[in-house]
């Protein structure tokens, strides 16, 4: 039980059917602001993110970030962090589903459940490195394709590269 669900009906029949259906996947969860946050397993993705579509009628996928946990993940701890925004309209729920990956790890891409995936994955691509399997179009969207480097990487040089782009 998460502080202050309860109060939440609608959260809370979501929280216990992600705990109920796929409770080994669930890593962690938290609930502020009146937002509901699930981290789960990076190979468990595509089904959950499916079973909150299609089940629990999260029709829109608002963002995903891409986040570089380099300086601030513990020992052992995967370097990237990905964060998927759920939104259900009618209902103005949202739900947040958080996965780690790993230096060099792929993740699955969900383009086939949220077509507004597409962008957000090759940004996340072209500026973090994170490859994402099953995309219909992986490339760079900002930087160029032979330019080697990611520059949203924390250990991406600060004054840019010595030969620019």
């Amino acid at each position: 039980m998460l502080d202050g669900l309860a109060e939440f009906p609608r959260l809370q029949r979501i929280y216990d059917f992600l705990t109920g259906n796929f409770g080994g996947s669930i890593l962690a969860g938290s609930f502020e602001k009146k937002e509901l946050a699930v981290k789960i397993r990076r190979e468990d993705l595509l089904p959950i993110l499916a079973a909150s579509k299609h089940e629990l009628g999260f029709n829109a996928l608002d963002d995903i970030i891409g986040l570089d946990n380099l300086r601030s993940a513990g020992e052992g701890a995967r370097r990237y962090s990905l964060l998927y925004q759920l939104y259900e309209f009618p209902g103005f729920s949202r739900l947040r589903i958080a996965v780690d990956v790993g230096e060099g790890e792929a993740v699955d891409s969900v383009t086939s459940l949220f077509k507004s995936a597409n962008w957000a994955e090759r940004e996340i691509f072209d500026l973090l490195g994170i490859r994402f399997l099953g995309h219909p179009d992986l490339r760079r969207i900002y930087m160029p394709e032979e330019y080697e480097g990611h520059p949203l990487r924390k250990d991406f040089p600060l004054e840019g590269k010595p030969d620019g782009v």
